[in-house]
């Protein structure tokens, strides 16, 4: 059963039990159901306890159930709810650690609630773009007020059951050592001959000069939530608790509710949400494969990556080793370390205890030999692989057997890198970002004689490094740098053809990205893409990439680091200004290889660079580099600012339709190098069998 039903003297105790949280699936509703009809025809039961097994009260709706006819199918969240407030016998919430979503609408359905202290109490339906659905909106502005409900409910974020321990919505908290269920049973026995039974719907919101509070709200609101609609639905429904009779506040939220469920950005972060949790699933590396312990971690290399690698194994409370070759290199990048750290602690986001544990955890060291004790090494020296293979070399000789030997490179050939080694089961490639302390995507890189074991510990530690893991095949630039690569060859064909880097980034950032192509190559670092380049013109002279790039690096100009690259930078601004010189040799460029010029709209911008990573995702898809198309999705969202409200590029193509988007390729396999056009193999077989990427 996933609703368990015990009798303590004259209290009914119903445990909802659908691990980890205690979603509310139909299974579950309807043994709670069944568990509140069976205490109501027990004469000898007087009241009702509902509580919830292991970890959670309930964490609100089965996430599962989503998009699904059980998620409707009745016994109907609702008609729990209602199944709760309609009983003639007083039913207690006892609530501990979780208790969100639809959970806390049940909660609030109850005619009492009691609570262990500790408990998280929210309504985060708005990070999924929706709205609270079951009377969220209108039962928790009538307990806790119209300004602390219309906070909870438009952020989304957790409050502590003992915050709130003064308010309506709770009876009682109790002591934190406190058995929950003997504690809510004792408490039953107080109010078992209560009458009339007290119901949430009944209280009025009271709230001086309420327009003007609300309007207000509006204001703010509508300020900072961007192209997602469900924030400013929130401040509306949650305005209807005061102006509006209960059963039309109730009507007018699922009103609401079921418009936002259609709506794009919300089928977007409900996308995402999915695809973070599937991206930790490998079908041939169970869940129970057993993981290395990573107590202890080496980090060769104490430049800005290295430094960044460090800090996520020291946040994580893991001691780390620093190697470098020089001890004025070492010394920087220790410095650099404690300097990010103080930044965060005079910000009031750190406290000082964290500060002293976590430098404390760090040490440096110019011989290998001090790191041959670490659990994981992870490299993260010049991307070349002449310097890759002495690092291996030397590592595979001195580290300890079982050791997971990580590269950190973002385009090199980990089985290549493997090679070096005579233990290539445990080398793997743990792709950060940078900035990598902040950074949430980690591109886990699966080699051909990766350990199943290795893989399932890189997995686990992205979740204790609090990154989203998504694991990639070994190819040319992995998942991300490969597509990115498609599109920043585009950025450029377009410069030959008629925009100039202002419009392409004003273009893309309209789009959403949070940044252009030429804004990113700056921040990046043009030098690391002309390095690559050029090692392309030797291994594939076959692929075509506009000269423009090559011509700015050639000027010196490589970015914010040098205070100028496609735009010059002023010293503390990160502001980009357009320079006229590295407009006019963009210009003169396209007169040299005989291109003319044309107006090119912000569309076909967008398209372009967007299509041309969704072709280059879907060859990746087929030639099994990524396991599903909801990866690549993760990738682009945590990794490269890709919009969260369009889902990823693969989410959006499906929702642009692929019909449009092979349209759109084939007319530009027509135009200025439309050899970098020719549509995958994967895209056209889906768009004949009427398929999408995701379904």
């Amino acid at each position: 059963m996933t609703a368990e039903y015990q009798v303590h003297g004259a209290v009914a105790v119903i445990t909802l039990n659908n691990p980890p949280v205690n979603g509310l699936g139909l299974a579950t509703r309807t043994a709670a159901v069944q568990g509140i009809q069976q205490a109501l025809a027990d004469e000898a039961v007087k009241v009702i306890v509902i509580t919830g097994a292991g970890k959670a009260f309930s964490g609100g709706a089965d996430i599962k159930e989503f998009n699904s006819p059980k998620a409707l199918t009745e016994p109907s969240l609702h008609t729990l709810i209602a199944t709760a407030e309609g009983s003639t016998k007083p039913v207690v919430a006892a609530i501990h650690t979780v208790c969100m979503g639809g959970g806390l609408e049940l909660a609030l359905g109850c005619h009492y609630r009691v609570a262990l202290p500790g408990a998280q109490i929210a309504l985060p339906e708005v990070k999924l773009g929706l709205l609270p659905g079951a009377g969220g909106t209108q039962r928790l502005p009538r307990v806790l007020g119209l300004e602390m409900a219309l906070n909870m409910i438009v952020s989304g974020t957790p409050v502590a059951s003992e915050k709130l321990a003064g308010t309506a919505l709770f009876d009682q908290v109790f002591a934190a050592d406190a058995d929950l269920v003997q504690s809510a049973v004792a408490f039953a026995g107080t109010i078992a001959d209560a009458r009339p039974l007290p119901k949430v719907r009944d209280r009025k919101v009271d709230y001086p000069n309420h327009e003007a509070f609300l309007q207000f709200s509006r204001n703010t609101v509508k300020a900072m939530s961007g192209p997602f609609p469900a924030p400013l639905e929130c401040v509306e429904t949650v305005a209807a608790s005061v102006t509006m009779k209960f059963e039309d506040g109730m009507k007018f939220e699922r009103e609401r509710f079921l418009h936002l469920i259609q709506t794009t950005e919300s089928k977007a972060l409900r996308h995402a949400f999915f695809a973070e949790r599937v991206a930790s699933k490998v079908p041939d590396v169970p869940a129970d494969t057993p993981v290395r312990a990573i107590k202890q971690a080496a980090v060769i290399g104490a430049g800005t990556m290295g430094g960044g690698i460090a800090m996520n194994f020291l946040n994580a409370g893991i001691p780390v080793v620093m190697l470098e070759t020089r001890q004025e290199a070492l010394d920087k990048g220790i410095a650099t370390i404690r300097k990010n750290y103080e930044n965060t602690l005079k910000k009031g986001k750190l406290t000082q205890e964290k500060f002293d544990q976590r430098m404390a955890l760090l040490s440096g060291t110019l011989a290998y030999e001090e790191i041959a004790q670490a659990d994981i090494v992870v490299e993260a020296v010049f991307e070349e692989m002449s310097v890759k293979e002495t690092v291996f070399r030397k590592l595979d000789e001195v580290m300890k057997p079982g050791a997971i030997l990580a590269t950190n490179t973002s385009t090199l050939d980990v089985d290549q890198i493997a090679a070096f080694t005579r233990r290539p089961q445990d080398v793997i490639g743990t792709h950060f970002f940078s900035p990598a302390n902040v950074m949430k995507l980690l591109e886990i890189v699966r080699g051909a004689q990766t350990g199943k074991d290795v893989l399932a510990t890189a997995l686990a530690l992205s979740k204790k490094l609090k990154k989203t893991g998504v694991v990639s095949g070994v190819c040319d630039g992995f998942i991300g740098n490969r597509m990115i690569e498609q599109y920043s060859r585009q950025a450029g064909f377009l410069l030959e053809e008629g925009a100039l880097p202002e419009q392409v980034d004003k273009a893309a950032e309209k789009f959403g990205f949070a940044m252009g192509p030429f804004r990113m190559g700056d921040l990046a670092g043009n030098d690391i893409g002309w390095a690559i380049r050029k090692r392309r013109y030797v291994e594939k002279p076959e692929i075509s990439y506009s000269k423009t790039a090559d011509l700015l690096c050639e000027m010196g100009r490589f970015g914010q680091k040098t205070g100028a690259g496609w735009y010059d930078y002023k010293a503390g601004d990160r502001k980009a200004y357009p320079n006229e010189q590295v407009n006019a040799m963009i210009v003169q460029h396209s007169a040299d290889i005989g291109v003319e010029r044309r107006k090119i709209s912000d569309q076909e911008i967008v398209e372009r660079l967007v299509y041309s990573m969704v072709n280059e995702a879907a060859r990746i898809l087929e030639e099994g580099i990524a396991l599903r198309a909801s990866d690549i999705d993760m990738v682009y969202l945590t990794g490269y600012g890709f919009p969260l409200f369009r889902g990823g590029p693969m989410f959006y193509a499906d929702t642009v339709g692929l019909p449009n988007v092979l349209a759109a390729i084939n007319k530009y396999a027509r135009g200025h190098h439309g050899e970098a056009w020719k549509p995958a193999p994967l895209l056209v077989k889906l768009v004949e069998e009427g398929k999408g990427f995701n379904n």
